[in-house]
């Protein structure tokens, strides 16, 4: 799997290139764009290999000194998108959950299938209400967020309606360690799975589950990740939002899911699994 940030890194080599073309059919030197901006020449040679990202101030000076300012607003979007494939927590987050649960549902609703797979936790269309309100409640502890945690699950239930309605297909592989990690007390975790395996009978829902016991020499456990269509994957990380659009990257996880997937049961051996988790709640 690529890192992280390779998606927006691949945004700024693109757009270093393309600022390097503009100094250069313009006859400057980067010492020459260096000292008509007042920069040291250095930090357009950064800019130009990706070592440092420009700021929208630095590509209109760049464009001014160019001779290309017509060109300086599409430049600047080009930031912006790479600077949005990666979002904080701390800025999605400022003013609560809620905020976060609503930014995705455009793309829930737009997409018709869903790929999605989970090594710790039972994925957001298949929770209930109780565990999303014992999940987010830890969380906005642990941030130190406003408390909008009743709000913030009324959104992510709402957001469950996809399942029941508009042809969209959701296929979710889960380690088996999800069905043994407690979130919320024993009843929370005990009306989860149940509702997992009720989940798991409807037509437009495929669940995989893979086996604590099965050979992981060929793919260990990854990050979570949701993937939309063929369009878009996030990631959830420590620090903050993933959002993967590069169709190469796109491929990776299209392709991880798939071996992932072959790894998993379903159907009677997934149920057995997921009873077993239950009936463990009680020891």
């Amino acid at each position: 799997m690529a890192s992280p940030s390779s998606s927006a890194q691949q945004v700024l080599e693109a757009l270093g290139t393309r600022l390097r073309e503009i100094r250069t059919e313009a006859g400057l030197t980067g010492r020459d764009l260096g000292r008509l901006a007042g920069w040291h020449s250095s930090k357009v040679s950064r800019i130009e290999h990706a070592r440092q990202a420009p700021s929208a101030d630095d590509i209109t000076a760049w464009c001014e000194h160019s001779g290309t300012e017509d060109q300086a607003a599409d430049l600047i979007a080009t930031l912006r998108a790479a600077e949005g494939m990666f979002v904080q927590w701390q800025r999605m987050e400022r003013t609560g959950l809620r905020v976060a649960q609503e930014s995705v549902v455009p793309l829930w609703e737009r997409t018709r299938r869903f790929r999605i797979y989970s090594s710790w936790l039972i994925p957001g269309p298949l929770q209930t209400p109780a565990y999303i309100r014992a999940l987010l409640h830890a969380i906005r502890v642990r941030r130190g967020l406003p408390d909008d945690v009743e709000a913030s699950v009324r959104v992510r239930v709402d957001k469950q309606h996809v399942i029941h309605e508009g042809g969209h297909r959701f296929a979710v592989v889960l380690e088996e360690g999800t069905l043994r990690y407690r979130i919320g007390d024993t009843d929370t975790m005990a009306g989860q799975l149940g509702h997992l395996l009720a989940m798991a009978a409807l037509p437009s829902v495929s669940l995989g589950i893979v086996p604590l016991d099965v050979d992981r020499s060929a793919l260990w456990p990854l990050e979570g990740f949701f993937l939309y269509d063929d369009e878009q994957v996030n990631v959830e990380l420590v620090s903050g939002h993933l959002t993967v659009t590069q169709p190469r990257e796109i491929a990776m996880y299209a392709d991880a899911f798939a071996q992932l997937a072959d790894l998993a049961v379903y159907g009677a051996a997934a149920r057995t699994l997921i009873t077993a988790a239950i009936r463990a709640l009680d020891n």
